[in-house]
């Protein structure tokens, strides 16, 4: 879903990066309308700094986005071609796609209409909470509540202490991660009697304590997760929680905020989401029996990260735990330096030994089995500074960048069984 504000260039950035390898009618942009602004507690319309004739306008919020698909037709599109589920997912987070099978798998075994994706959370940390709200005449709903709402809304409902911590160490309110799997089906059907409509809100932001004066103009926007609220109380709503290396890791901070956040807290930058995905790529093989030695810590752009071996794979190699339990075999070590790139449907991993870079891309009708000691120089990681212009953004903003010193990369075009030793 885009906007006026960013239609046109998330057009260009596909176009120019041959939509990423997808089919460009795989791909539908859905814009939404823009809202009139507010410029007071009394609502009066903001007008534009540079045109007093025009109305400031903003996006409705990502509520819009049920409305959109309703309106446009696509739900019914998918529905016809036998699809059955529905996964929305936002913010910069690219480990949400570890998570999705097995969520998709806990709405299929529970029946759930609506499944929010949800990470442990501490108590009063900034990110809403999964709950269940109950009225006084019995209706219930599970549904996402706000971080700064929460706390003063569990005062005000008989628990003094409000959001705490439990034996967990953790608050009983799973947080958010804003990533929804809905039923199709259901979906249709209440859209068709609501048009996707989401109940609005305004979310003003103050300049002082007096709260008279807004810091920039406001207006009445609407949340995705919201959708909840609009259905009846028998709708099957229910969360599914996931670890937070294996599920959120999102990329929203610039270097310079990051640099700023407290010791012990997430960097949420572009930094720390790479990171995260070579960790969870190594503690995944590490469940499936391989030997992954432990992270060293450095610091790039003021942010001082674990860096795990850089493990990455293709989505065709494995999508699932099972998956990569029956591709790895035997006695199996990586080591801290070590990068491993994985592009090929039927890989195999047996007794392999890796201190070094290597490289295996193989035909989906080539099965490579992969094994012995394999030890070269690899990539070395070199640290960029997010203040030099003369690095692309890109690699800035990362505060590193790989020296590919040595590397075995081998490459299988055709189909049959190949062995792949040093």
């Amino acid at each position: 879903m885009t906007s006026d504000d960013t239609h046109s260039r998330t057009l260009q950035l596909l176009e120019s990066n041959a939509y990423f390898g997808m089919k460009p009618t795989q791909v539908k942009l859905l814009k939404q309308e823009k809202v009139a602004c507010l410029e007071d507690n009394d609502a009066h319309l903001a007008l534009d700094p540079h045109n007093k004739y025009e109305i400031q306008t903003k996006p409705h919020g990502h509520g819009d986005v049920h409305s959109l698909l309703f309106t446009s037709g696509l739900l019914k599109l998918w529905h016809d071609v036998g699809l059955r589920w529905v996964l929305f997912f936002q913010d910069t987070n690219g480990l949400l796609f570890k998570a999705i099978p097995a969520s998709l798998g806990v709405s299929a075994k529970k029946q759930y209409q609506v499944n929010s994706l949800a990470v442990p959370r501490k108590a009063k940390e900034a990110i809403g909470g999964i709950t269940r709200l109950t009225h006084k005449d019995g209706r219930a709903m599970v549904i996402n509540v706000e971080y700064n709402q929460l706390d003063p809304l569990l005062r005000a409902s008989g628990y003094p202490d409000g959001d705490v911590n439990c034996e967990t160490g953790y608050s009983p309110f799973p947080g958010n991660i804003n990533q929804l799997i809905i039923e199709l089906g259901p979906y249709i059907e209440e859209l068709t009697q609501t048009g996707g409509a989401i109940k609005e809100f305004v979310n003003p932001k103050y300049k002082d304590a007096t709260k008279t004066a807004f810091k920039s103009s406001t207006r009445l926007e609407c949340m995705m997760q919201d959708y909840p609220k609009t259905l009846p109380p028998s709708a099957r709503v229910g969360f599914t929680v996931m670890d937070v290396w294996l599920a959120y890791a999102p990329v929203k901070n610039n270097p310079e905020d990051a640099a700023k956040v407290p010791e012990g807290n997430p960097f949420h930058s572009a930094t720390s989401g790479e990171m995260a995905i070579y960790r969870a790529h190594s503690l995944i093989l590490r469940k499936a029996g391989v030997k992954v030695d432990d992270p060293v810590h450095q610091v790039f752009n003021g942010q001082r990260v674990e860096v795990w071996p850089r493990v990455v794979w293709k989505p065709k190699w494995a999508l699932t735990f099972s998956d990569i339990k029956s591709k790895v075999s035997g006695n199996n070590s990586i080591s801290q330096r070590s990068t491993l790139v994985i592009k090929g449907k039927n890989i195999i991993l047996e007794d392999i030994s890796l201190d070094g870079a290597l490289i295996i891309d193989a035909h989906d009708n080539a099965k490579v089995k992969a094994g012995g000691s394999f030890d070269n120089k690899g990539w070395v990681i070199e640290t960029v500074d997010y203040k030099d212009t003369s690095v692309p953004e890109e690699v800035r903003i990362r505060g590193f960048r790989f020296n590919k010193v040595e590397q075995l990369d081998k490459s299988y075009s055709e189909a049959g069984e190949f062995s792949l030793n040093p």
